[in-house]
């Protein structure tokens, strides 16, 4: 029994060898089969990345050739409408020049009647010198006539404003850019000085304004007036009662003129002499002869005595 299992033995493991074997030489021929197949598929895997790096590359041409196309489409437009152009700019500059030459051979057709060009060159010189002398001329003249007219308008407003001025002073108003102050005070007589006359556009019979800070303190007649001094009434009422009239208050025309009240005023002496020192230089509006005659006041009484004035300068 023993041998027969030895027996059975044997031949299992003799068909287990042999099976073995067989497997053996399958799984390699297998392995062989399986490495060739690798070879083959990274040589296919190789190809088909060279077919695709080579079909990227002929995109990319065919691209590039599009593009090409493209612009050489746009070129092969833009050029047939330049030659377009050309064609039409040869057909007008054709016709331009036939009648052109038309042109010519009627102004030869007019020289030839005229006759020689050089003498009619001379003259065309000659008429042009004149013409430059006479542009020259008429510029001088337009020029003298400029200065003429500005000083026509100088004139003019000069004699307007002169008119002004005589106006003003046949109105018995002073002028409205007097602009002076009291340079001495005669309470007792009811009268000022000022320190300017003719000159500075102080007018007889006329009413100025005596300002401070800004507010008119009193109003004055004037009553006599020199070259360079005035004298002046005091406007009765026209003195508040606590406003005391100051040497140096300023003193300007009146805004209206003030009809000259119906009671004469207290009589005013005709200027107060007074130091050369405490004479302001004004500057002269018009001389003293080419001004309007003014009115003498009515009555002057002599001047105060300097001692029985403490006011004054």
């Amino acid at each position: 029994m023993a041998n027969v299992f030895g027996i059975l033995t044997a031949i299992v493991l003799a068909i287990a060898g042999f099976i073995a074997f067989k497997n053996q030489s399958a799984y390699d021929t297998e392995i062989s089969n399986t490495a060739s197949e690798k070879e083959k598929l990274t040589a296919s895997q190789n190809r088909f990345k060279v077919a695709q790096d080579s079909l990227a590359d002929t995109i990319a041409k065919r691209t590039e050739v599009d593009a090409e196309v493209v612009k050489l489409t746009e070129d092969e437009t833009a050029q047939k409408k330049k030659n377009d152009d050309l064609k039409s700019q040869i057909s007008s500059k054709t016709s331009k020049a036939a009648s052109n030459k038309e042109q010519l051979d009627a102004i030869r057709d007019k020289t030839a009647k005229i006759g020689d060009l050089k003498e009619l060159a001379s003259k065309m010189t000659s008429m042009k010198a004149e013409l430059e002398e006479l542009s020259q001329t008429i510029s001088s003249t337009e020029a003298k006539l400029a200065n003429l007219t500005a000083q026509n308008n100088a004139t003019e407003t000069e004699a307007r404003g002169i008119k002004e001025q005589f106006d003003t002073f046949a109105r018995n108003e002073s002028l409205p850019t007097v602009k002076t102050s009291i340079r001495s005070i005669y309470p007792t007589w009811g009268f000022v000085t000022l320190s300017a006359g003719n000159n500075g556009g102080v007018v007889a019979n006329s009413t100025l304004e005596v300002v401070r800070d800004g507010s008119v303190v009193a109003k004055l007649l004037v009553t006599a007036v020199e070259r360079n001094s005035a004298s002046a009434s005091i406007v009765p009422d026209s003195l508040a009662a606590d406003t005391t009239l100051m040497v140096g208050d300023r003193v300007v025309a009146a805004q209206k003129s003030v009809t000259k009240p119906a009671a004469a005023p207290a009589p005013a002496a005709a200027e107060a002499p007074a130091p050369a020192a405490e004479e302001e230089a004004m500057e002269p509006l018009a001389p003293a002869e080419d001004a309007a005659p003014a009115a003498e006041p009515e009555a002057e009484a002599p001047a105060a005595p300097a001692e029985a004035d403490p006011f004054a300068n």
